[in-house]
């Protein structure tokens, strides 16, 4: 019999299982589990899948492929852009996508209220904006650009460089924007007073 951690799928299966498992579980009182409580263990999951993503990119990919690639008579980057950054991107992009949609559902009827800034939904309006900020730069702009650089849209090594430098500042900014858009979510769920 195989071993199922052996498997990435075999292994999200499991834990879902399992967090199914402790859901089901009887709880003390006020601790039940509801839609809004499955909404928001999805978000999160799919949103550490999505910025640990982000943050493995930033700190350690891009900074790896240039050390990579200033090596001269090193093995260069090839095996990173090859096979892990392909897939890497796969579950970057799904995942931004994910969260987002988690995210609209554990909101509900309030995401209206959140883009709009109105009172009482400014801190977590602020979050979902940076959000929606970010998930654009994923789709609209990372992912055509990281397309060039691995080879799944031709292009010239001129093109592939510009499409690398556009793609890594625009990760970047994600980046960047990612650190007020967790402080806005966490605030927001846990009633920090800012």
């Amino acid at each position: 019999m195989k071993n199922p951690l052996d498997s990435v799928g075999a292994t999200v299966a499991l834990g879902v299982l399992f967090a199914i498992v402790v859901m089901l579980l009887p709880m003390t009182p006020g601790g039940d589990f509801s839609h809004l409580s499955l909404a928001r263990w999805a978000h999160i999951v799919v949103g550490i899948f999505w910025i640990g993503l982000l943050y493995y990119f930033n700190v350690a990919q891009i900074p790896a492929l240039a050390a990579a690639n200033a090596d001269k008579g090193g093995p260069g980057g090839a095996g990173i852009v090859k096979y892990v950054a392909p897939r890497a991107l796969l579950w970057f992009r799904w995942m931004a996508l994910a969260t987002w949609l988690t995210g609209a559902w554990l909101l509900g009827p309030r995401l209206a209220d959140a883009f709009l800034l109105r009172e009482g939904s400014v801190v977590i309006g602020i979050g979902v904006w940076l959000g929606t900020i970010m998930l654009f730069n994923v789709w609209a702009i990372i992912w055509p650009n990281q397309k060039k650089v691995i080879g799944v849209v031709q292009a010239t090594d001129e093109e592939k460089a510009k499409a690398r430098r556009t793609a890594t500042l625009t990760s970047r900014v994600n980046f960047l924007l990612s650190f007020p858009m967790l402080l806005c979510m966490a605030g927001s769920s846990h009633g920090l007073p800012f």
